[in-house]
């Protein structure tokens, strides 16, 4: 709906880069009637629900309206696509997999502060070398380069997550259920952990589609820090739901992240 306002309206389809206040006054009071409806056909548990699937879709919108534009800010539009679809996809794919362990958390649009300020540190900075280095934000290739390996990242965490199905948990499991069995196949024939695999390549790609030269530094070493330490604490509970069956697998089958092996097994 967001993306039809310009047809609505009778104007250029980039109403986010176009000068004037037209276009930004009509996405302004399309989202708060859009919020009201919301809360007279929801009551409040599911209201909390249905505002953030709102958010992502409005801002999912306003991406697009940007990546139609010519101006500086259509790889920005590209980045808000990529980042809302994944919020949103990460719920509906939880929905769909694992609905006992759905939550508002399953957005992990509250993922951490250190998630939240690494992703305000980027708009920063290219707002920043928007303004100080025009050009630098207009490397078509480069971004194209990025948006490639958000896709690339994008697609194999939601198939590490369908292909685990019930198993699969955005909290790491302490306690084995019933239904708990070691997936070996498909994406994680190839990488033991290729949800985490997935996330990585798609964080660094987000900052490659932005041209941030210093943000694709700092998530490569703060995305790869976080994995090291979330991939030793969840191979701890494997081996210990799975004993040696987990064991031959971590044998055959490498993390898939560089330089990451999981925690080391005294033999």
């Amino acid at each position: 709906s967001v993306a039809a306002l310009p047809v609505a309206l009778g104007s250029p389809a980039a109403l986010l880069a176009a000068p004037g206040l037209r276009g930004r006054l009509a996405l302004a009071l399309h989202v708060a009637g859009v919020n009201a409806a919301l809360l007279l056909l929801y009551p409040r548990p599911l209201y909390k629900i249905a505002i953030r699937a709102c958010f992502l879709g409005f801002a999912f919108g306003c991406g697009l309206l940007l990546s139609t534009g010519r101006s500086a800010w259509r790889h920005f539009g590209w980045y808000m696509c990529s980042l809302s679809l994944f919020h949103y996809s990460e719920y509906l794919v939880t929905a769909i997999n694992n609905p006992r362990s759905l939550s508002l958390d399953s957005f992990l649009l509250n993922h951490s502060f250190e998630y939240n300020l690494a992703a305000f540190s980027s708009w920063v900075e290219f707002t920043l070398e928007k303004l100080l280095f025009p050009e630098l934000k207009q490397i078509t290739w480069l971004s194209t380069v990025g948006l490639l390996m958000v896709i690339f990242g994008d697609c194999l965490r939601k198939a590490a997550m369908l292909t685990a199905g019930s198993n699969f948990n955005h909290i790491v499991q302490n306690e084995k259920s019933d239904t708990h069995t070691l997936v070996t196949s498909g994406v994680y024939g190839w990488f033991r952990h290729p949800s985490y695999v997935g996330w990585f390549y798609w964080s660094i790609g987000t900052q490659v589609l932005l041209c941030n030269p210093i943000c694709v530094v700092g998530y490569a070493l703060a995305s790869w820090r976080f994995f090291r330490e979330r991939i030793e604490e969840e191979e701890i509970t494997l081996i210990h739901f799975f004993g040696e069956e987990y064991l031959e697998y971590k044998r055959k089958v490498p993390s898939g992240l560089p330089f990451i092996k999981g925690v080391k097994v005294e033999l």
